[in-house]
């Protein structure tokens, strides 16, 4: 397992060692001894999560606070995303600086993402499944969306013919970012 820091040094990705042949291949997607070794985090995960997405679907961004704040190892089974995170922690010198990854089945990442940010991934692919653990449990009363087009990070998602498909949440994040 490779763990390289990203421009934000908090976020890690994540590449597994995958042994790979004529009969397809084999990796271990998770170890929590190694992972709390090589990321250097005491954290463990309580709760698994899985969305299947048709390309276009923009989920995020999403985040909970405290006591809820939720940390994320997410990655894609099938498909692919661009994978965006936001620094949301205000006296981070990274505060609302964002950054994005390529995530698939292929290239099987994996992206580590503590509490304190905000997180949203844009299906590229039909079918995408996508997975993510947590160090805390869902709360809806804790859960917090901001608009994927807030200009005070302008991020740069990559175009969709036909446009975004949003759901009921992120839709009203949206508008209140217009």
């Amino acid at each position: 397992m490779k763990v390289i820091s990203l421009k934000i040094p908090d976020i890690k990705l994540i590449e597994p060692d995958s042994f790979d042949d004529e009969r397809g291949f084999f990796f271990e997607s998770f170890n929590q001894k190694k992972f709390n070794s090589l990321v250097g985090v005491p954290d463990i995960f309580v709760q698994d999560n899985h969305s299947k997405s048709k390309k276009g679907v923009l989920r995020g961004l999403h985040y909970q606070v405290e006591p809820f704040d939720q940390g994320k190892l997410v990655r894609v089974i099938k498909g692919k995303v661009f994978d965006v995170v936001v620094d949301i922690r205000k006296n981070s010198p990274t505060y609302n600086h964002w950054l994005a990854e390529t995530l698939s089945e292929s290239n099987k990442k994996q992206l580590w993402i503590p509490s304190g940010f905000a997180h949203g991934f844009l299906a590229l692919e039909d079918d995408t499944d996508f997975l993510y653990k947590t160090t805390k449990y869902y709360s809806t009363e804790h859960e917090r969306v901001i608009g994927y087009n807030d200009k005070k990070f302008n991020i740069e998602w990559p175009e969709v013919a036909g446009g975004f498909i949003l759901g009921e949440k992120d839709f009203n994040a949206y508008k209140k970012s217009l």
